[in-house]
Formats: structure tokens, C-alpha cells, sequence
């Protein structure tokens, strides 16, 4: 009896099992390839055929680059080191890495002064990429930067980045007179004022011309390699963005003739294409100047790329200041502020906010796009490589090697900018999800 009554009470247990391991299939790189890659019998086959693909490729391209010759004179001397084995003839690199970068004609004991001022662009850049991060005292540094970049790029009279900086604070007093009136009038007029300022301090110092300068000069047609890539698609990025913002604003004015000339010189820019606006820089554009007039060609090239990259951008941010709702206008009517407090303070940051992937995207596409200047006789990194380094005889008949290292440097600034604007993005997230 007393047993049948003992073994009728519930057992209790006073403490925990050991926990046991996942299994294999549920965790680990097992787990990740179940999930991702082997899935189901679709994704298992595209899987397969992908690493095949990889394989394929990898295997004909190590070969290729393991084997590859760095010293060597000339295209016939590597193939005389390879003795019909598989490798690349790099030894064009080592060799001709100073017209990839620089041009042929930039003086070799002046290298120091592009380098230098390419280096500062990080300084430079640093406020303004990361306002968050960086002391906002190097604003200053921010705002010079483009003047001491000229001259240590051209050399020549310490004067001329004198009368550059000196137009743009002639163009910020008249900006401060009319932008009451409005954001266009003050940001064209401002630009006018600057111009006229620039054309009198260029014959100033033109007329006051001295051999006796801290650096040399070094004319525009010497200019050449990724450092011309470099000067026109950060000039050209950098003053597109403002003159966007101002066509978009433009074309959404009440003012009846600003309205039209923005709309006019958008639909004509975005109906051209820029490799007829790079002819119109090069030889039309001569023209147009009076008898005896010199107008640098890099300058030239700059306008029009400016200009046809501004033509997409108002675009972009007229899209994102579409997206904005009536309300955000109505809230900065409400709180009295004027017109340009509305636009700096509350609708502008919105819409940029909005529109900074398609900034990007003609970002990324401009910078790519400064390679067209090479069908206008300019010498930048395409245009050395298709002219003087294949046009050489030691060197005719190397292409995958020299597009390669092209290709590998337009890819480093064009991912680098992708990623800064996502960084971007995620900084500015402000909204709820």
C-alpha cells in the first residue's frame, strides 16, 4: 500500500538540463549558406553556375597577375621574361606612372605642388562632409582652400587667388543686398558682381606681370593624367551643387523672366549632349571672343560641364523640393519668415535631404564624364593612355594593363563617394520607421 502511494507522487525536478548544442544545420556558415545560397533547388543551381563562373574567371586573371612583370623597359622585353607564359606587363606602370597621374608635360620638380594641394582637399572638405566631427574653425581653411589650390596647381603671381577671393566677397555683399528680394536675383546677381570683379583683377595683374614669383608658372596645356580628371570633377561637382539649387529655385520663381531663363537654359542643357558642349568649349567658343583674346581651355571646359551638370541637378532637387508637402510652406509662412529664411532653414535642408541619391548618381556620372575630354585633344588619364604611352614603341600593344589601372582609380573615388553619401543618409535619418 505504501508503495503504490509512493510511486504515485508527481516528480519535481530541483534543477536545470545542461543546454544542448543547435544542431549543425541550424547555425553557423551552414546555417548562412542554407538560407542564402541553397535555399531552394533555384538558388542552389544559380549558386553552382555563379561559382563556376567565378572560378572561370579567377582562374584565366591570377595567373595573369601573379606572373606579371614590374621592371621592364619595354612591352617586348616582359613577353622575352615571360617566355610565352600567361602575365601582364606591368612594368608600364612603374615606368609611366608619373604621365598616368600627372600629364608628360607637368614639370617632374613641381610634382609636389598637385600632391600637396590634393592632399589639403581632406582637410578642406572635412567641415563640410562632417560638420558633427570636425572643429567648425576650419571653415576658414574650407573657404581659402580653392584659391591656395589654384596656386599651388598654376603658380604664377600670388595676385590672381588675391582677386579670385576678392571677387567672391564682392559677390557675397551683393548676394546679402538682393537675396530680400529674391533667392535667384541674389545668387545671379552675385555672380555677375564676381565675374566683373575676376576680368578687372585679371588685367591688373596681367598689367603688373613679374618673372620674380614664389612659384612657377605652369600653363593649362600642360595639365594632364588623373590630376586633370581630379581638377575638373572637383571644380565642376562643387559649383554644380550651388547652381542647381539656384536653377531649381529659379524655375519655381514668380518673377516671369527668371522663371523662363532657367527653364529655357535647363531644357537646352538636358536636350545636349555634353560631348557637343566639350566641341562648343574647344573651338566654338573662340568665336564669340574679341580679336587677340585668350580664354584658358581648362576654364572653358569647366563652364560647360558645370553647366550641363547644373541643367541635372535643378532637376533632382526640383523633384525633392516636389516631394515636400504644402504644409512645410505653410509652417514657415506661419513662424514669419521671409523667403530666404524659409529656404535655408526649413525647406532646402528637406529637399537636399531628399534628393542626395540623385545628386550622387550625377556625381558619380560627372566625374566619370570628364574623360570625354580627351576627344578635344586633352591629355587626361584616358587621353594619355589612347596618345603618347601607346603611341610609344615600347610600349604598343599594353591595353588590359593600363585601362585596368584606370578603371581601379575611378572606381576607388566613384565607390568612395557612394559610400559617403550613404553614410550620409544615415546621419540624416530623422524620420520613424
Amino acid at each position: 500500500m505504501s508503495d503504490t502511494h509512493q510511486q504515485s507522487i508527481a516528480f519535481v525536478r530541483d534543477t536545470m538540463l545542461p543546454e544542448a548544442p543547435p544542431p549543425t544545420a541550424e547555425t553557423g556558415i551552414v546555417k548562412w549558406m542554407r538560407e542564402n545560397l541553397f535555399s531552394n533547388v533555384t538558388n542552389g543551381l544559380l549558386t553552382l553556375a555563379a561559382l563556376a563562373a567565378i572560378y572561370y574567371l579567377l582562374s584565366g586573371f591570377m595567373p595573369w597577375l601573379l606572373n606579371g612583370i614590374w621592371d621592364a623597359p619595354s612591352i617586348r622585353a616582359c613577353r622575352e621574361v615571360l617566355q610565352g607564359e600567361v602575365g601582364g606587363c606591368f612594368a608600364v606602370l612603374t615606368e609611366r606612372w608619373n604621365q598616368l597621374l600627372f600629364g608628360f608635360k607637368y614639370p617632374d620638380e613641381e610634382y609636389w605642388r598637385p600632391t600637396l594641394a590634393f592632399v589639403l582637399l581632406f582637410a578642406a572638405a572635412a567641415p563640410v562632409m562632417f560638420p558633427n566631427h570636425v572643429p567648425k574653425a576650419l571653415l576658414v581653411f574650407t573657404g581659402l582652400y580653392p584659391f591656395l589650390a589654384y596656386w599651388l596647381i598654376w603658380g604664377g603671381p600670388i595676385l590672381s587667388p588675391i582677386f579670385g577671393l576678392l571677387g567672391f566677397v564682392v559677390g557675397y555683399l551683393v548676394w546679402n543686398r538682393l537675396v530680400a528680394q529674391s533667392f535667384a536675383a541674389g545668387f545671379f546677381g552675385a555672380i555677375i558682381a564676381a565675374m566683373i570683379t575676376w576680368w578687372l583683377g585679371g588685367m591688373i595683374v596681367e598689367a603688373m606681370a613679374s618673372e620674380n614669383t614664389l612659384l612657377a608658372a605652369v600653363p593649362s596645356r600642360d595639365m594632364g593624367g588623373f590630376m586633370l580628371n581630379m581638377i575638373l570633377g572637383t571644380v565642376c561637382v562643387s559649383l554644380s551643387i550651388p547652381f542647381g539649387i539656384a536653377l531649381a529655385l529659379g524655375r519655381q520663381s514668380d518673377m516671369p523672366i527668371i522663371k523662363w531663363i532657367c527653364v529655357i537654359f535647363i531644357e537646352f542643357i538636358r536636350g545636349v549632349p555634353l560631348i557637343t558642349l566639350l566641341f562648343v568649349a574647344n573651338v566654338v567658343l573662340a568665336y564669340f571672343l574679341p580679336p587677340g583674346t585668350t580664354f584658358d581651355l581648362i576654364l572653358r571646359v569647366i563652364i560647360m560641364i558645370t553647366m550641363f551638370a547644373s541643367a541635372y541637378i535643378a532637376e533632382v532637387i526640383r523633384g525633392g523640393l516636389a516631394a515636400l508637402p504644402k504644409g512645410q510652406y505653410e509652417a514657415a509662412d506661419s513662424l514669419g519668415l521671409d523667403y530666404p529664411q524659409a529656404m535655408r532653414l526649413i525647406i532646402l535642408p528637406q529637399a537636399l535631404k531628399i534628393s542626395i541619391p540623385g545628386i550622387v548618381n550625377v556625381a558619380v556620372g560627372l566625374f566619370k564624364d570628364t574623360t570625354l575630354v580627351s576627344v578635344i585633344s586633352m591629355f587626361d588619364l584616358v587621353g594619355m593612355i589612347r596618345g603618347p604611352i601607346l603611341a610609344s614603341t615600347e610600349w604598343n600593344g599594353v591595353y588590359w594593363e593600363l585601362l585596368g589601372f584606370a578603371a581601379l582609380l575611378f572606381f576607388v573615388v566613384c565607390y568612395g563617394i557612394s559610400q559617403y553619401s550613404q553614410w550620409l543618409e544615415r546621419q540624416l535619418q530623422t524620420d520613424h520607421r
